[in-house]
Order: C-alpha cells, then sequence, then structure tokens
C-alpha cells in the first residue's frame, strides 16, 4: 500500500506516539465543566424510567478522561453507587463495553484489555500486537502499574506464561517499556543498523529474528526512521517488505505493526478501523478500543489519514455499520463528518 512505501515522507511526519500533547485528540477537556451538574444529569437518566442514552452519550463522549474520572469520584459520592456498576445494570452489550470504557483511566482500560486478550482458552495475539506495538513508554508503565493493581502479579509475569518464542520475546521487550527516548538521530548509527537488519535477513540464509527484534523494539522512534531509509537505500526493498518475505505468524504480524507504528501511528490506526469493519460483521471490541484509546491523542489525525486512504470519512463509514447508541456514541467520539 502507498501509505507505507513513501518513506522520504517520514522525516516530516511528528509520530503521534513520540508527540505528548492531545492537540490531534477529537476528545478534549470541555470549558466551563462542572461536575455537579453533569453528575445530575446522568442520574436523571439512569434513575429514571427507561434510561435515556441520549444524555449518557451526550456526557460521557464530550468529556475528557480525566474529567470523567472526577464524574464517577462525585457521582459514587452522591450515591453511594458506581458510575460504572449502574452503567452495567442499564445498559448492555456494545454499548455498555463502550460506555465502562469511557469511564475506565486509560492504563487501566489498557491493562483490562491485555487480561481479556490473555485469559480463557487461547490468547488473543491479535490484540496484544495492537496494544504493544502502539504505546509509548509512559503508557505501558500506566498499563502495568494496573496491571499489577488489578490482579497483584507483574504483568510481564504473566505474559511470560502465555506468549513464547521470537513472538514472546518480542512482545515482552515491548511491554517493558524501554524503548529509548532520545529524539536526536544519529545517522551513522542508523546505517549500521540498517545493514545489520540486511545481513540478518535478506542477505543471508535463514533469519537471525534476533537481531530485527532488538532493534525494532529498542530504538527511539525518529532512530528508526532514519533506519528505515537507510534500509531501502542498501536493500533497495523496504523493510516491512523484508520482513514479511522473511518472516511469518505471530512475529511477523507484531514486527510489521512496530514498522508501521514508526512510520505514523495514525496510518496503522487507520488500517486497523477499516480491517475490523469491512466484509461481514464488525469487530467492535477492535472499533471501541481504537476509538476510545486514541481520542484524546490522535484520532484528528486518524480520521485524515482514513479519508485518505479509503476515500470516505471514517464519520461516514461508522454511520453506515454501525447503529443505535452504540453508533451513536461513537460517531460523537469521532467527531463531525470530515
Amino acid at each position: 500500500m502507498s501509505a507505507w512505501t513513501d518513506l522520504e515522507l517520514l522525516l516530516d511526519t511528528a509520530s503521534s506516539s513520540t508527540v505528548a500533547s492531545n492537540t490531534r485528540g477529537s476528545v478534549k477537556d470541555k470549558a466551563n465543566f462542572k461536575v455537579d451538574e453533569d453528575v445530575s444529569a446522568l442520574r436523571k437518566a439512569i434513575e429514571g424510567i427507561g434510561t435515556t442514552e441520549k444524555t449518557i452519550i451526550e456526557v460521557l463522549t464530550q468529556r475528557s478522561n480525566a474529567q470523567r474520572q472526577l464524574i464517577a469520584k462525585a457521582y459514587e459520592k452522591a450515591t453511594g453507587r458506581t458510575l460504572v456498576a449502574d452503567l452495567e445494570g442499564d445498559t448492555h452489550g456494545d454499548f455498555e463495553d463502550l460506555l465502562v470504557a469511557l469511564v475506565t483511566p486509560p492504563g487501566v482500560y489498557d491493562c483490562r484489555e491485555v487480561i481479556k486478550a490473555i485469559k480463557g482458552a487461547g490468547t488473543t495475539e491479535s490484540t496484544l500486537t495492537e496494544i504493544f506495538a502502539s504505546r509509548s513508554n509512559k503508557q505501558m508503565k500506566a498499563m502495568s502499574e494496573a496491571y499489577l493493581a488489578e490482579t497483584g502479579r507483574s504483568m510481564i509475569y504473566d505474559l511470560k506464561s502465555e506468549v513464547s518464542g521470537d513472538y514472546g520475546k518480542a512482545l515482552l521487550i515491548l511491554a517493558e517499556g524501554k524503548r529509548d527516548e532520545n529524539t536526536n538521530v544519529d545517522a551513522a548509527k542508523a546505517k549500521v543498523d540498517a545493514k545489520a537488519l540486511y545481513e540478518a535477513g535478506e542477505n543471508k540464509w535463514g533469519t537471525d529474528e534476533d537481531k530485527f527484534i532488538d532493534i525494532l523494539c529498542h530504538r527511539s522512534i525518529p532512530q528508526l526512521r532514519q533506519t528505515l531509509i537507510e534500509y531501502k537505500n542498501i536493500c533497495k526493498k523496504t523493510l516491512q517488505e523484508s520482513i514479511e518475505s522473511e518472516m511469518s505468524g505471530n512475529l511477523e504480524k507484531l514486527l510489521v505493526a512496530v514498522v508501521k507504528c514508526v512510520k505514523s501511528t495514525p496510518v496503522y490506526f487507520a488500517e486497523r478501523l477499516y480491517e475490523s469493519m469491512k466484509g461481514l460483521g464488525t469487530t467492535e471490541s477492535v472499533v471501541t478500543r481504537i476509538l476510545v484509546c486514541r481520542s484524546e491523542i490522535d484520532l484528528m489525525d486518524i480520521r485524515a489519514e482514513y479519508k485518505k486512504l479509503y476515500g470516505c470519512s471514517l464519520y461516514s463509514y461508522l454511520e453506515s455499520d454501525v447503529s443505535g447508541s452504540y453508533g451513536n456514541a461513537l460517531k460523537h467520539l469521532c467527531g463531525q463528518d470530515d
């Protein structure tokens, strides 16, 4: 896909995972926020006869997560019940999942998604791949702390018993949240790394997966961007193409996701959204997770990339794909039609 081959654009784009400010989110702090007004509006919507979904959607999708935490605290103080318990008691299905996600702190939500992905029979690798390939060190740390608080065990410890082989190795390095965060690019080192990757894959019989894992999971995002450019100069193929031809299975998917997030996190998520909505049936859990998690980070950029890639707005796709209160809430999070 063209989005992944145009490396020259890389050096001009700021990666959303390296930009700490949430200026590209579709959801921001609400001005003149009055927590008591919101609490009484929610109580009326929940305690009245029949739940007024419209009010719940308007309040919860138009406040930042920090403001929702204040609402949840004040709600519990006023009613003696938690907002999450009341939402769970009054709504159901995908709509309920979305509302609960909105009132959950981001680190806690990520950790619960990881718990869901590894518990029960079989592990949902696609969820783990998406989360660990796209989160910053700071997000990994918040997730790990929440995981310990929720389960009493370390996230790394639980992951070790669930994922194995080279995929497990790469995932655990990412989960440690120790990626270099230096924003200075060492051009000489990028050349050395690019050559090492070439020697470890395309230029040898068999593949040295460890070399790929080490470089892709440890180097800073700006450093890796330079490495991708140097790699293409040496190999005439992009690193993504080499990974796709040299590897298979979950390791391939994870390293490709890392490379995509290095190039552009918004393009990566635009693609994930499209994949989860095309064809028969929508993977609602993926749509919910991406819209909630990126709504205060880079959802505006994801929308723009979606339009560029697929020729229609994310909003219009949601409109045709999801309906009812769940669909309305997603459209509120997404923001206006592009």
